[in-house]
């Protein structure tokens, strides 16, 4: 007994992604604006406020995109709608959250140390 919809939501697998896809362009031009800006508030003296606010609207957008698309594809794989959901909804979150608590101690990491901290290419 398999499990076929009569109507796949290949409209909703399209829209996650895009959504996903455009989130995280607007995450990727924030993040180098708030970059780029580091200098100058270096120079003024001033406590540095929590970038992290900036990027936290792009994230969602990221995360609300990524669940749809991981439901909708569990969906258009045979997974009921329910289940589908159950199971995208806690991995997609859960996974967001470790990434965006990632970002969070990288960015702090490279405002306090410097970005020359992360070349990476020293170590070989």
């Amino acid at each position: 007994m398999y499990y076929f919809p009569l109507q796949p939501p290949y409209f909703l697998l399209l829209v996650g992604f895009l959504t996903a896809l455009t989130s995280g362009l607007a995450l990727s031009g924030t993040l180098k604006v708030i970059v780029q800006n580091w200098p100058s508030e270096r120079a003024e003296n001033t406590k540095p406020r929590s970038s992290l606010k900036q990027l936290l609207v792009p994230f969602i957008g990221i995360t609300g995109g990524t669940c749809l698309f991981l439901s909708s594809g569990l969906e258009i794989f045979g997974f009921p709608s329910t289940l589908a959901l159950g199971v995208g909804l806690p991995i997609s979150l859960f996974t967001c959250l470790l990434v965006w608590l990632q970002l969070g101690s990288m960015m702090t990491f490279i405002e306090r140390e410097g970005m020359q901290s992360l070349d990476l290419d020293s170590f070989s």
